[in-house]
Order: structure tokens, then sequence, then C-alpha cells
């Protein structure tokens, strides 16, 4: 009975009144029809002219895939019409975006990375769109805040992605579960093929680029060596699973088990706090591990708990099974690195700037 159930109705029926209010289901409604487009257009990337680098640099210092212009430039358009939104943010974008003149603005803010993975989109690896929604708290008369763009991931209303591969799968929550949709062509529709998605406590796998080996700190190295080893919870070496796309690897240990991780690292002076960004990243990743059991850290702090300082802030992230994210924390904690004492992790956190706001 489930493959008969679509994503607004899963939420109309299941989750609370509160967030399925009829500006919620459209923002959602925008959201599905982006995806399928972006679906569209992924499908029949290896046939037209969206492979490949377009010659910019986006805000983060990286080129700029064709597809991922092609992805961001199909949210903003239609996520800035809707009536929804207050504002937007991208990563692809230095600054926030704002709602076009002239077209009606609502209560919600939407963070998104367009095209996650985007170094694999040429050898036709999975791919993601990764969304994060949040309630502005500033009065809707007035000008945007800052305290309205930069909030804890704790704060909210729904996290999700869309994962383009063999098949187009929805996986989102509101607060009350993770559930997953998978697209069927044949009807146009998300449909409920992953309800109540639970991530198994103990992992047997791990994900981590080992090639920065070199670049960590003492305690990565211990935790990676840990799960290398013998002397652990499953007494023998985990199993060494690595894609390159964060929804792709985050995807996998969600159904299967396991820990992903990308730690700091000091190979490049400019990201001393590794590559992922805090609010379009790692806060939508980590809203949906824990309401599926799991749990999210910088190593030190509960990735939900991190109050942004800047819009592009980048944190380490070590997310996934419960036993093997605490024992992350364990051992950070043994290296003395604590709350209290950050120094040498990278993370001051003094700029706040790079979000467009005055």
């Amino acid at each position: 009975m489930s493959q008969q159930v679509t994503v607004i109705e899963h939420l109309l029926y299941s989750q609370s009144q509160v967030k399925a209010t009829g500006k919620f289901t459209m923002l959602l409604n925008e959201l599905i029809l982006s995806a399928k487009i972006i679906t569209r257009e992924v499908n029949k990337a290896g046939l037209v002219d969206v492979l490949g680098f377009t010659g910019d640099i986006n805000v983060q210092g990286e080129k700029v895939k064709k597809l991922d212009e092609y992805a961001n430039s199909i949210l903003i358009h239609r996520l800035s019409r809707a009536g929804v939104l207050c504002g937007m943010a991208s990563e692809e974008n230095a600054d926030i975006i704002p709602i076009p003149r002239g077209y009606p603005t609502g209560e919600y803010f939407l963070i998104f990375d367009p095209l996650d993975g985007s170094s694999n989109i040429d050898v036709n690896v999975n791919i993601g769109t990764i969304f994060s929604i949040f309630r502005r708290k500033s009065p809707s008369s007035s000008d945007l805040l800052l305290s309205d763009v930069l909030q804890r991931g704790s704060e909210q209303v729904a996290a999700g992605y869309i994962m383009y591969g063999s098949s187009t799968m929805l996986v989102m929550t509101t607060g009350e579960g993770v559930h997953g949709f998978t697209l069927d062509p044949s009807v146009g529709e998300f449909l409920l093929s992953h309800p109540n998605i639970q991530i198994p406590e103990q992992a047997r796998i791990y994900s981590v680029n080992e090639g920065n080996w070199s670049y960590w700190n003492d305690a990565t190295r211990e935790v990676v060596a840990y799960f290398k080893g013998t002397d652990n919870a499953i007494g023998k070496p985990y199993s060494a699973r690595y894609i390159g796309s964060l929804v792709a690897d985050f995807h996998r240990g969600l159904i299967y088990g396991g820990i992903f991780m990308y730690p700091a690292d000091h190979r490049d002076p400019a990201k001393p706090t590794g590559k992922l960004r805090l609010s379009c990243e790692a806060a939508p990743m980590a809203m949906i591990v824990e309401q599926a059991g799991g749990m999210a850290t910088d190593g030190v702090q509960r990735i939900l708990d991190i109050e942004p300082k800047q819009l592009h802030q980048r944190v380490p992230l070590f997310i996934g099974s419960k036993n093997d994210v605490l024992k992350t924390i364990e051992v950070f904690a043994r290296h003395g690195l604590t709350d209290n004492d950050r120094s040498g992790y990278g993370l001051d956190g003094r700029c706040l700037a790079g979000t467009g706001l005055k």
C-alpha cells in the first residue's frame, strides 16, 4: 500500500498539521517539481551540452559544472516565485538570494546545495540536491535579518535530499521521522518507498577520503585507525566505502549503517575546517540522521547545536550510526578537544561576512 502514497499525501496524513500548512505544502511542491526537471536533465546529461565546466568559479573557489549551474537556476527560478519564501541561500551564490520585486513572500527561508557531488557528474556517479528549511524569526513586515539566516540546525523546520541515480529518490524529515520516496516516472510522482527509516546503531562500514591522512590531526587518525583495526566494536576491520559524493555516501550509511567522515585538515589554509558547509550540507544531513536514530558531530560538538557565524561556514563532519559517532567523540575528548578548548581546530567563528545583509 505504501507504493500508492505520494509525498504530499504522506505529509497531510502522517505529519502534524503545524507542518502540513498550505504554504509549506506549496514549498514542497516546488521543490518536487524542481527535482523532476533536474532529473530529466541528469538523465540526458551525456546527450546534450550540460556536462563539463562553465568556466566560472563559485563562492567556494571551485569550478562550476554546467549541470550545477542549471540545477541552481531551476531551483532559484521555481522557488523565488512560489510566494512562500522570504529569501534563499545557495552553495553557488556568495550572498542571500532575494525574492524578485513584485512577487509575494512568505515565512520560510531555504538553504540548498543545488547539486552535491558535482565532481562526479562527468563519470555518471550518484549526485544530489540537499535542502534545509527554516522559519523566519523577524516580523514579515521588516527586512530579513541575520537571525533569520544564521540559525542553528536544531531550528530547522524540515531537511532532506534528492538523489539522482538509477532512480531518483527524495529522503526528508519534518522532525517526525525520516521517510524516503522514489520517483515513479510512469506517473511522475514521488511515492513512499522507505517509510520510517532507522539507521542501525552499530555499523560495519566507514567512509572517508584516506588520501588526506597526512593532513589530519592525531585525533582523526586515531578514529580512522580504530575502524581499520581489529580492536573495535565488531572485532575486525570495517569495510571501506567512499564515493566522494556526500549524498551517495550518506544515503548508503543511512540505509545499511555506517559512519561518514569529512574531517578538518591543514592541506588548504583557506579551509582549516574541511570542505563541507554547515548550513547547506552538514546541518540538514544531521537533522535527518538524528531523526533516524543516528548522530552527527564535528568531533567536539553536536552539529545541530552549532550556531553559524557566516553563510558559507565550513565544518568537520562525523555522521552516521550512533555507536561509531560516540566512539569518535570519545577519542576527540581524550585528545583534549572539547567544546571549551577548540584551539588548533580551526573553529574561531569570528566572521559574520558573506550573508549579503547589513
